[in-house]
C-alpha cells in the first residue's frame, strides 16, 4: 500500500473510532440495536475510513494545486474583472460539485432540487468574488464580515418561519469536502504574490465569505416558495438478515454515487485541463500526480458517501427517534453533545483545514489546538440544537446573539484568527454533520411531533456557528501569552549572564 495512503487511513481511523464506539456503546446500554442495523453501522464505517483517507490524499494531490495555481495565475494577470470573473464561474461549478448540497436538497421539500442547487452556487460564485478581490484590495475582514453579517442578521426578520432553518443550514453545506481544499488553496495562490506582513492572514477567509453568499440566495429563495405543508420522507433502514444481505445493500447503492460524484467532479476536471492548456503550469510528473489526484478523490468520495449515507444516517435516524421516545428524552443533550465532540473529527475538510493552518501559521496554530477547540465548539453547538428540538426556540434567539459575539471578538484578535475562525465555521459543517447528525434530529423531532422545517432543520448552522467563537477564544488566549512573553524577555526584567552582581544573604 502506497505509505502516505496508509498513514491517511491511520488519520482516518483514529477519528471515526470514538463515534463507532459510542454507537455501539448506545446500542448495547440505551438504544438496543438490531444485530443486522449494528453490523450496516460498522461496514459503512470501515468504507467511511477508507474513503475518507483516500479523498485527504487526493485532495492533497490534485485540488489543493489546482486551486493555488489558479490563484497566482489570476492574480498575475492583474486585472480585477478577470479574477472576479474566473472566481464567480468557479465558485458555481464547485458548488455545483458539491455532495453536501445534493444532500440537503434531498431533504428540503417543496422547492425542486435544481432550484435549490443552482440558486445556492449563484450566491457561492457571486461571495467568492468578494471575497477574491478583498485580498486583492486589501480590505479587512473583520469590517467586511460585520457589515455582511448585520445584513443577513436583518434580513432574516422578514424570511418565512419555516424557511429560515434551511437558508441557514445552507451556508454551511456549501463548504464542503469539494469546496473546501479548493477555496482554501485558491486563497493560498492569491496571498502568495504579496509580500505584505498581511499575506498570511489574508489568505483564510475565502470559506467564510462562501458562507454568506448562499444564506442571502436561500431567503430570497424562500420568498417565493410555499413550505409550510412540505412533508419530510424518513431516512428508511435496509433490513438485512445475512452478511450477504448487507453487501447487497450496499453494492445496490454503489452505482448510485459513482454516477453522482462522477457528475459533480467532471466540472473541475474540465477547469484543470482548460487551465493546463492555456498556463501549461503543470509539468511532468506534477501532471501524473494531479491525474493520480482526481482519482483518488474520485473514489474516496464515492466510498465515503456510500459508507456514510447507507451505514451512518439510518443509524442516526434510530437513535434520534428512540432516545426521545422515553421518559428521559433529556439525555439526547448530553448525548447528541458527546457525538458532537467527536464527530467534527471524522469531516474530511477539517484535517485538510487544521494541517493548512498549521503551515501557513509557521507551526504557531498546532492542528492539535485546532482540532479541541473545534471539537469543543461542535458539542455545544447540538446540544443547542437538541435543546431547540425539545422546546421549540426559534433558531434567531441562538444565531443572532451567537454571531453578534463572534463579530465583537473578531475586533479583538489577530487578523489570522479571524480568517481561520470564520473558515472553520464552514468547515465544520460537512458530511457527516448532513448525513448523520441531521437525521438524528429529525428522528428526535419526529418523535416529539414538533415541526421538522423550523426545529430540526439548523443544526448544521449552529455546527457552523460555535467554531467561530471558539476559535476566537483560542486567538484571545494565544494573544496574552504572547504579551506576557513579551513582558518577560524585555531587557529590563532580565539580568545579563555576566552580570558581576553578587547576592549576600546574612543571616
Amino acid at each position: 500500500m502506497n505509505q502516505q495512503l496508509k498513514l491517511k487511513i491511520q488519520e482516518s481511523l483514529s477519528a471515526v473510532l470514538p463515534i463507532t464506539g459510542i454507537v455501539l456503546a448506545l446500542s448495547i446500554f440505551l438504544v438496543p440495536l438490531e444485530v443486522g442495523t449494528v453490523v450496516m453501522f460498522f461496514v459503512g464505517a470501515v468504507m467511511l475510513i477508507v474513503g475518507m483517507g483516500m479523498f485527504q490524499l487526493g485532495a492533497e494531490m490534485a485540488m489543493s494545486p489546482l486551486g493555488e495555481g489558479i490563484g497566482v495565475q489570476i492574480t498575475k494577470a492583474k486585472k480585477v474583472w478577470i479574477m472576479a470573473g474566473v472566481s464567480l464561474l468557479m465558485g458555481i461549478l464547485i458548488t455545483i460539485a458539491e455532495p453536501d448540497l445534493q444532500v440537503l436538497s434531498n431533504q428540503v421539500p417543496s422547492i425542486p432540487n435544481s432550484t435549490l442547487i443552482i440558486t445556492v452556487a449563484i450566491g457561492v460564485g457571486i461571495f467568492l468574488a468578494m471575497a477574491v478581490l478583498r485580498i486583492v484590495l486589501k480590505i479587512d475582514l473583520s469590517i467586511l464580515l460585520i457589515i455582511l453579517y448585520i445584513g443577513l442578521l436583518f434580513f432574516s426578520f422578514f424570511v418565512p418561519r419555516e424557511f429560515l432553518a434551511v437558508a441557514f443550514d445552507s451556508g454551511g453545506v456549501t463548504t464542503g469536502p469539494i469546496t473546501v481544499p479548493f477555496i482554501m488553496a485558491l486563497g493560498v495562490g492569491l496571498s502568495s504574490v504579496r509580500s505584505d506582513k498581511n499575506a498570511s492572514s489574508d489568505s483564510f477567509g475565502l470559506v467564510a465569505m462562501s458562507s454568506i453568499g448562499p444564506i442571502l440566495a436561500v431567503m430570497l429563495l424562500g420568498f417565493f416558495f410555499n413550505t409550510t405543508e412540505a412533508a419530510y420522507s424518513q431516512t428508511e433502514v435496509v433490513a438485512v438478515d445475512t452478511m450477504r444481505d448487507v453487501a447487497a445493500a450496499f453494492a445496490l447503492e454503489l452505482p448510485h454515487y459513482v454516477k453522482e460524484v462522477a457528475i459533480s467532479i467532471f466540472p473541475i476536471i474540465a477547469v484543470y485541463l482548460i487551465f493546463q492548456f492555456f498556463t501549461h503550469r503543470y509539468q511532468g510528473r506534477q501532471r501524473v500526480r494531479i491525474v493520480v489526484g482526481f482519482g483518488y478523490t474520485c473514489l474516496g468520495l464515492v466510498l465515503f458517501l456510500c459508507g456514510v449515507n447507507v451505514g451512518f444516517a439510518p443509524v442516526g435516524t434510530i437513535l434520534g427517534r428512540e432516545l426521545t421516545s422515553s421518559s428521559q428524552s433529556w439525555l439526547l443533550v448530553p448525548i447528541g453533545m458527546l457525538i458532537g465532540y467527536f464527530i467534527v473529527k471524522a469531516e474530511p475538510a477539517i484535517q485538510i483545514l487544521n494541517r493548512q493552518v498549521q503551515s501557513v501559521s509557521n507551526g504557531m496554530i498546532s492542528a492539535k489546538s485546532m482540532n479541541r477547540s473545534l471539537s469543543i465548539g461542535v458539542a455545544v453547538s447540538i446540544g443547542l440544537a437538541v435543546l431547540r428540538i425539545l422546546t421549540g426556540i426559534p433558531i434567531q434567539w441562538i444565531v443572532i446573539p451567537g454571531y453578534v459575539i463572534a463579530l465583537i471578538m473578531s475586533r479583538m484578535v489577530p487578523k489570522i484568527f479571524v480568517g481561520i475562525a470564520f473558515d472553520s465555521g464552514g468547515v465544520a459543517s460537512g458530511p457527516m454533520t448532513s448525513t448523520f447528525l441531521l437525521p438524528l434530529c429529525i428522528g428526535a423531532c419526529e418523535s416529539i411531533g414538533g415541526n421538522i422545517m423550523t426545529d430540526a432543520f439548523g443544526v448544521v448552522a449552529l455546527v457552523a456557528l460555535t467554531p467561530l467563537i471558539a476559535i476566537q477564544i483560542m486567538g484571545v488566549q494565544y494573544q496574552l501569552k504572547l504579551k506576557k512573553q513579551k513582558r518577560i524577555t524585555k531587557p529590563e526584567n532580565l539580568i545579563p549572564e555576566d552580570s558581576d552582581l553578587i547576592i549576600e544573604i546574612e543571616e
